[in-house]
């Protein structure tokens, strides 16, 4: 593929592919026919396909799966990844994601994440999400402490608001924001990505495919999986489900014009966007991480662009809800 131009995270000489690997999926918590092999072939294909940029989580998976994939797929390529992990939730006793941002739970996630990805210190540790017990300060803390411990190279957050980034920032150097983002959520344009541009912090953006809806491979008439938990968001039921399908035909005929996928043109939509550093591509099988990977090669025109935009205004507010 193309020479891909690499972008730094804030300020901090690490430099990122435009389109990265969300590792999620092949933690097999929420995803249905995960496999070892296909995930291994997953990474391995990301690496070929021009990422080097690999998100994965503390959580991401209910023994740290995702890290260990990682570790075991990549772990001889170190020096030529950057890897992301997050600290501050964990599985309770009920098998629920729960918030733990105090710096003992942080300090010990780290040591665990690090153990399990076979490495020295990770390029960016996140703030999985705010505690609503613990004051944002605290945690800043200690995520601010193992950067000084050489633990991790770079500092972020994730799901929060512009008074929580600001917050944070005032107590530790903020490198990297981690909210959804995609063409039916835009929420973050009107406060927190400003924010992140004039201060100087990257936007990794995940959800930039709405877990598939704007893949353009689901159907009107898709029947989803009792397992399958899309079928809880609002947007793949009744009058919203037929509504972004009538906005997915749209993008179908830019991806007609463009000889590439729907998902292509998706992505290559989201990573233009200002401010967005990096979206976040989750995958579970080769060919899908090869298919985003390959929107780094290329851009819309202005005119797509704008008709783009243009349906996206025509789309109108979305049901939403918050993230995982």
């Amino acid at each position: 593929m193309a020479t891909v131009e690499l972008r730094e995270i804030g300020i901090t000489g690490i430099h990122v592919t435009p389109v990265a690997m969300g590792c999620w999926p092949i933690a097999g918590v929420t995803s249905l026919n995960v496999n070892r092999n296909d995930s291994l072939a997953t990474l391995e294909t990301a690496f070929k396909s021009g990422v080097n940029f690999f998100d994965t989580g503390h959580v991401y998976g209910y023994h740290g799966e995702s890290e260990k994939l990682i570790a075991d797929a990549l772990k001889t390529r170190r020096d030529e990844i950057v890897i992301a992990t997050k600290g501050g939730f964990l599985w309770n006793e009920f098998g629920k994601q729960a918030r733990d941002g105090r710096p003992q739970t942080l300090r010990r996630q780290c040591e665990e994440s690090l153990e399990r990805l076979e490495t020295d210190r990770v390029d960016l540790l996140y703030l999985h999400g705010p505690d609503p017990n613990v004051p944002i300060s605290e945690s800043a803390g200690a995520l601010r402490e193992l950067r000084d411990a050489g633990k991790t190279r770079a500092v972020g957050l994730c799901n929060a608001n512009q008074s929580q980034l600001e917050e944070f920032a005032a107590e530790c150097r903020l490198d990297a924001y981690q909210p959804h983002y995609n063409m039916l959520q835009r929420e973050i344009e009107d406060a927190e990505a400003p924010w992140c541009v004039e201060n100087k912090v990257s936007v990794m953006a995940y959800w930039p495919l709405m877990k598939g809806l704007l893949a353009g491979k689901l159907p009107r008439d898709h029947h989803f999986d009792p397992r399958d938990g899309r079928q809880n968001y609002p947007m793949f039921q009744g009058d919203e489900w037929q509504r972004n399908q009538d906005f997915v035909d749209g993008l179908r005929r830019i991806a007609a014009e463009c000889e590439t996928s729907v998902a292509e043109v998706v992505v290559n939509w989201t990573i233009h966007r200002p401010g967005i550093t990096s979206a976040l591509c989750g995958a579970k099988r080769a060919y899908q991480i090869q298919e985003n990977a390959a929107a780094m090669s290329w851009q819309l025109t202005d005119e797509q662009t704008a008709r783009i935009n243009r349906a996206i205004e025509k789309r109108g507010p979305i049901v939403s809800r918050g993230s995982v």
